[in-house]
């Protein structure tokens, strides 16, 4: 039996040495890979974090005391710890293992995560949970140093840093987000990792002076006082003690007494400390140190030959970056917007031609959205490429910033639809039933990359205001029969002589298609799926039976809003509505996921039939 198998739980951790405890790292890492290699997931942030969780867990004893993962793509060897190992092997696939933190997974995890820039605040609030329960138990929050982009996490630290309580703050610092860590956070830190000396000398220093003896309140004060003097004069303070946390670091994040050693100072403080952590991504798989960005988050893939698939060039996501790249050749007031996702995005062929008007603002969506329309108002063309999942955090600024000036701001929303292994906290089901909500908002859904293409030049050139381009994760469908849309009309008619009618959109219609190859009936393709126009409810109210299918949230979606206009307009034929009623969708392959929903070919040929 491995050592790795001997661990049922955190308690196994605390038995092992520190040699036993680097072969068991060792043990993980292969685990990790295999793992990973094998269902896809997250693989450079796990690697680079197997000693630091290893460290927390001799350290701490969960689930008194409470880790919370910031995004929680690094948890993969805390959940091996934490008695899950035996389903490992499971994670990311239906039924298996979350490859995020979930409390009614394991009591060991504290916290739900899935987005970025959360644990500070979450931490702070199971801090003072325990604190006012008389808990005497810890709070620990790893966040990276990507993470710490996004400006919810200095709300949590400007809040965080006077207020009394077990609270303890990993800064898991790999210079790495999703993609490189970018701005002046990045160069600060950057700072930090070349002066470790003077944090080894103020530490020698403050211990000098607490373990000096005094005689007398002056002598003291006169100590204390040379002491801050002392520091100041030598280097300024870190922001984060300015901000009211002690400061320890920066700590090789692969060494684990020394990781042990700072968190049981940590502890020892009993105040607000931040732990500055310095990791490699992707340590421990060659391929993955060469390359962390193109390992981040990975399908499955060839151990030996590494990932085929990393550049995704057959991609809805490529297919955008490149239009894009054509269209600003010819118009320099073309800008492209990334929060940290320049890759995953395709926009690393604009800022490659493009440098100069690329813009990668870090983990901080409403920013990304303000700055866009601070660039419209400005005169220049703005297009914000982001996924589905985190333009949510971002309504705000969408509402405020963008729509009620009427700024032209292009959003260009990848991993629009369900999405599949990542599961609920990245589904991608939400941002129609919220644009829709968004005064003068166009949205547009193609089918394919030739309309993904026209639709982009369109939503830049023929607009006004704001608009949205929302299309899915993966490849197009070759097979569909799709002519060139009028964008004008926003719609395509398919008919075959039929009495029903089913109005559909995006990836969808390609099961639609092939239901009504065995129930037929017209078929109302939209483009340009809001807001409707009175035009194709004129044409929806010459059928009798009329099917709405959509692929995301019932309320407040295209579907709803059709079957309430068309009872405004005193509709009296029948009216049928196939879409996500429950708002949370597991893990699963795309394709089970549309079968548990109803929306899979065969699922709607009975719909139809209805």
């Amino acid at each position: 039996m491995s050592r790795l198998e001997k661990i049922g739980s955190p308690a196994d951790v605390k038995k092992l040495n520190t040699a036993e405890l680097y072969a068991l790292a060792g043990e993980i890492r292969q685990k990790l890979i295999q793992v990973v290699s094998q269902n896809g997931g997250h693989l450079a942030s796990n690697l680079g974090a197997v000693e630091l969780t290893l460290a927390l867990h001799k350290t701490f004893t969960t689930p008194k005391d409470a880790i919370v993962w910031d995004v929680g793509h690094q948890c993969y060897t805390h959940k091996m710890l934490t008695g899950r190992l035996s389903r490992i092997d499971t994670i990311r696939t239906e039924g298996g293992l979350s490859g995020f933190p979930k409390p009614y997974e394991s009591e060991h995890d504290a916290f739900v995560a899935g987005h970025a820039s959360t644990s500070i605040s979450a931490a702070l609030g199971l801090s003072e949970a325990k604190r006012l329960q008389g808990d005497e138990g810890y709070v620990v929050a790893v966040i990276g140093d990507g993470a710490l982009t996004g400006g919810m996490a200095y709300e949590a630290l400007n809040n965080s840093g006077k207020t009394p309580g077990n609270l303890i703050v990993i800064l898991n610092d790999n210079e790495m987000s999703i993609s490189k860590s970018v701005g002046s956070v990045a160069n600060y830190l950057s700072d930090i990792r070349t002066k470790p000396a003077y944090y080894r000398f103020k530490d020698r220093l403050s211990n000098t002076l607490e373990h000096t003896p005094v005689v007398g309140k002056q002598v003291k004060e006169v100590l204390q006082n040379s002491k801050s003097r002392l520091k100041t004069m030598i280097y300024h303070t870190t922001f984060f003690e300015d901000w009211g946390f002690d400061y320890l670091g920066p700590i090789d994040g692969h060494d684990i007494d020394k990781l042990c050693a700072a968190m049981e100072r940590a502890k020892r403080l009993a105040r607000p400390v931040v732990i500055h952590v310095a990791t490699q991504k992707g340590k421990g798989y060659s391929k993955a140190e060469e390359n962390p960005g193109a390992y981040h988050g990975v399908p499955s893939f060839d151990l030996e030959k590494g990932n085929p698939d990393i550049s995704l060039e057959n991609s809805f996501s490529s297919a955008f970056g490149k239009s894009l790249v054509k269209l600003a050749l010819k118009d320099s007031r073309i800008c492209a917007i990334t929060a940290a996702m320049k890759y995953a995005t395709g926009l690393q062929f604009f800022k490659h031609k493009y440098p100069n008007r690329f813009y990668d603002v870090g983990i901080a969506e409403q920013h990304a959205v303000t700055f866009a329309s601070g660039l419209a108002t400005g005169g220049l063309l703005p297009v914000f490429a982001v996924y589905s999942t985190f333009l949510q955090r971002s309504f705000d600024q969408i509402l405020h910033d963008t729509a009620l000036q009427g700024a032209h701001v292009v959003f260009a929303i990848d991993r629009a639809g369900l999405v599949g292994q990542d599961g609920e906290t990245h589904q991608g089901i939400y941002d129609v039933s919220l644009l829709t909500q968004v005064p003068g908002m166009q949205i547009f859904s193609p089918v394919n990359y030739r309309e993904l293409s026209q639709c982009l030049r369109h939503c830049i050139y023929e607009i006004e205001g704001p608009c949205a381009l929302r299309y899915p994760r993966g490849k197009e469908d070759e097979s569909l029969p799709v002519s060139d849309t009028d964008l004008k009309k926003g719609y395509q008619l398919q008919k075959c002589g039929s009495d029903r009618l089913v109005v559909t959109y995006g990836r969808v219609f390609s099961q639609v298609l092939a239901a009504t190859a065995e129930q037929p009936a017209d078929i109302l393709r939209l483009c340009r799926i809001w807001p409707v126009s009175d035009e194709m409810l004129d044409m929806m109210q010459q059928y009798d039976h009329l099917y709405l299918v959509e692929e995301g949230i019932r309320a407040g979606g295209v579907a709803a809003a059709i079957a309430a206009a068309l009872m405004e307009r005193g509709y009296r034929g029948e009216v049928r509505i196939r879409a996500i009623d429950n708002g949370i969708v597991p893990q699963a392959a795309v394709e089970r996921n549309f079968c548990q929903l109803g929306l899979d070919a065969a699922s709607l040929t009975d719909f139809l039939r209805q």
